[in-house]
């Protein structure tokens, strides 16, 4: 007795959606999750991952199944059936569609809105109760200094931060100055200036950003962030570092010639180190430094 080819249908969908699955959850193709994002983030990749892997499985096998069943027979030469149309097939086949796009939409948002990146448009009136602003609002400035006192200055967008909340006293605020083709970043609780991101573990960290003059990418593929940095427009990436080490910062958008050789480093210290990191860089230890080892200046 032959088995229906609708069972045949059901059984070979169950077995690519079980696929899917499989290699979605199981094959890890991104880096090190080293942030409090990471995993919001991941959640989303994973979904992502099966249902591309469940779509190439399922439109390879059909082409390879076609290509041997209804290839042209040796000696036959006569004309293929003619056959106009489905109904049923033609709404499934737009259906699915419709509902995985739809599906990977709505997903889609809300990962994002989880990950902070529409509390710009959400609450207009958080972006300005963040703590320590003024210092950006006021690299916002127009060409003519006599306006510099009545023109309006653009909020500042908000992306990113998983677990902080907008003025807790614990976030460590860096200011961050993108240009070509470097980072800079300033710390005002120590009044240190680094070529390099040095941050504690556990700590929330906020970081306010601007551009002196092309549009650059701050993206940590470890923390699963990338913001860009704007000139005139002053942008806030927070994040909340959860694994020790060093990661690669990179400029993720064309900025020139050099574009390529942009590049930074966050080093994520245990709090310990992090207090000694900051000891030993501030402006006050290297002066006792200095003098220590040349007393007569």
């Amino acid at each position: 007795m032959p088995i229906p080819s609708s069972l045949v249908t059901l059984l070979v969908g169950m077995a690519l959606v079980l696929s899917g699955l499989w290699v979605g959850y199981n094959v890890d193709l991104l880096p090190l999750d080293a942030s409090a994002n990471a995993p919001v983030y991941d959640s989303l990749f994973r979904v992502l991952f099966s249902i591309g892997t469940i779509l190439f499985l399922g439109i390879v096998g059909l082409v390879v199944f076609s290509l041997v069943r209804f290839r042209r027979r040796s000696g036959d030469h006569t004309d293929g059936l003619a056959i106009e149309g489905n109904l049923l097939l033609e709404i499934v086949w737009t259906a699915i569609p419709a509902v995985v796009v739809l599906f990977v939409g709505i997903y889609s948002y809300d990962i994002y809105e989880r990950m902070g990146g529409m509390s710009s448009l959400n609450d207009h009136s958080a972006m300005h109760r963040m703590p320590g602003m003024e210092t950006m609002e006021a690299s916002v400035t127009t060409a003519d200094p006599a306006l510099e006192a009545t023109a309006p200055v653009k909020a500042p967008r908000v992306w990113g931060g998983i677990g902080t909340a907008a003025g807790e006293a614990n976030v460590l605020p860096v200011e961050v100055t993108a240009m070509q083709f470097a980072f800079i970043f300033h710390y005002p609780e120590g009044d240190i200036t680094s070529g390099e991101l040095h941050v504690p573990n556990g700590r929330p960290v906020e970081l306010r950003m601007k551009a002196n003059d092309v549009i650059h990418a701050f993206w940590v593929p470890q923390f699963r962030l990338k913001q860009d940095v704007i000139p005139g427009q002053p942008t806030v990436l927070t994040f909340t570092p959860t694994k020790a080490g060093s990661y690669p910062i990179i400029c993720a958008e064309l900025c020139g010639p050099y574009h390529g050789g942009m590049r930074s480093t966050v080093v994520v210290h245990e709090p310990d180190a992090y207090d000694a990191w900051l000891q030993k860089n501030s402006p006050v230890a290297a002066t006792v430094a200095s003098a220590a080892g040349n007393p007569t200046a």
